[in-house]
């Protein structure tokens, strides 16, 4: 496969079809961004990104290449030598949303052509590739899956905002109905990425998607549990978890925290439990109770703030609570699916005056009752309690100790004598 003769149409071009455009560019191939959202479609060509590991230098070079454009228009895809479905899955009334790929796919399939190939890379069930794309697609083309085209599952892996393990330098898992078409979809990505993992098949590289965050939701929601056993006791969970990780073996450290966000924790784990109540009829017990304790969260953090509230004879309500970032995971502005966002609603519906710092996430604020402000001594000392919920590199701790009341740490990030940690 040489990149200078082939053209990709990237489905979606949001925080996992972006990256994998742009990265398709750099490695010369020609390439469509498909985009269904017109309003992202205006920025893309005025070099606007709106994903953070994206930059307008970034879209900028890729347009000057002359091998990057973007449309809402799936037949402007037309001819396309590889297709990747990168589009959001959803959960909807608790149960897979799968509706984003089913409408690609059935958009892709008349454009599908002999020795066409097409990698589903959105988080899904197993079985999805097998039992719901390929039909879409051969039923739109005429052409069979695995003989005529190829196909194959991608899982995507990008951590918004880490610097370190990017698009290129994290290992791709890579599968395909068959083996000819696993090959072909390996074929493509060893040319974009620096390391492919060849998978057995379709449905064992979609377990191993749902694997990886379940992996995580029940080793934080472990550690969420325990650090509440650990308050009551009034043990140091912190100091716990850094003797345990000395341990060179059979240990791996995980710290609590206000709840799960992003799209692959609070989400992945459910499908996961769906998909074993469809097919088996027995609910996935472990799962449940992870997923469980990592959405009560919230309420915990939240608990926890009208007891140090009460120990200076103070309540929620009418109290003036200062947030610190609103976004799930520190140093990015990703609001998706935050618990963040839960614990400042719950404290809203709690009555209290509710105020919050996040230089990470543009815009006006997610819901108008917040008022988003600047991290000042002034806003740190107007509050009755400030709450450490995203830990940004960019906040200046050293203000935050001296200059608030009281501080309720959620991330361990400081140590003065008005804080108290989760």
């Amino acid at each position: 496969m040489r990149a200078v003769q082939k053209t990709v149409a990237v489905v979606g071009q949001g925080y996992v079809g972006l990256p994998l455009a742009l990265q398709a560019v750099r490695a010369g191939f020609h390439v469509i961004g498909v985009e269904v959202n017109e309003e992202r479609v205006r920025r893309l060509r005025h070099h606007d990104s709106y994903v953070e590991d994206v930059s307008d230098l970034d879209l900028m070079n890729a347009f000057d290449s002359g091998r990057y454009r973007v449309t809402s228009d799936f037949a402007e895809a037309s001819g396309f030598d590889i297709a990747v479905i990168s589009v959001p899955t959803p959960l909807t009334d608790g149960e897979p949303d799968l509706n984003a790929v089913i409408g690609s796919s059935t958009s892709l399939a008349p454009l599908v052509k002999p020795g066409s190939v097409v990698v589903l890379e959105s988080t899904t069930y197993p079985g999805t590739t097998e039992d719901v794309v390929a039909p879409l697609l051969e039923e739109g083309s005429g052409l069979r899956a695995g003989e005529d085209f190829a196909l194959g599952y991608s899982p995507e892996r990008i951590d918004p905002g880490n610097a370190t393990w990017t698009f290129a330098r994290t290992p791709k898992l890579v599968s395909g109905i068959n083996e000819s078409s696993r090959i072909a979809v390996q074929e493509f990505f060893d040319m974009i990425v620096d390391h492919t993992v060849a998978v057995r098949g379709t449905r064992e590289a979609e377990l191993a998607k749902l694997l990886e965050n379940t992996f995580r939701s029940v080793n934080i929601a472990l550690v969420n549990e325990t650090a509440m056993f650990a308050a009551d006791m009034g043990i140091d969970i912190w100091e716990a978890i850094r003797a345990a990780g000395t341990k060179p073996f059979g240990f791996m450290a995980f710290t609590p925290g206000p709840g799960v966000g992003g799209h692959c924790l609070p989400i992945d784990p459910i499908y996961l439990d769906w998909l074993s109540r469809e097919r088996t009829g027995r609910s996935l017990g472990f799962v449940n109770l992870a997923n469980d304790i990592n959405r009560g969260m919230p309420g915990y953090v939240v608990q926890r703030i009208g007891e140090a509230l009460k120990s200076r004879d103070r309540v929620i309500d009418g109290s003036r609570v200062l947030l610190l970032g609103l976004s799930y995971k520190a140093n990015s502005g990703d609001m998706r699916e935050s618990p963040a966002m839960d614990v400042a609603l719950k404290l809203l519906e709690a009555g209290a005056r509710v105020r919050a710092v996040d230089p990470c996430v543009e815009g006006p604020p997610v819901d108008a009752r917040i008022e988003m402000v600047a991290l000042t001594e002034e806003e740190l000392a107007g509050a009755e309690v400030t709450v450490l919920l995203t830990d940004h590199d960019s906040f200046d701790y050293e203000l935050i100790e001296s200059a608030s009341q009281h501080v309720f740490d959620t991330r361990n990030r400081l140590v003065s004598h008005a804080v108290e940690r989760l």
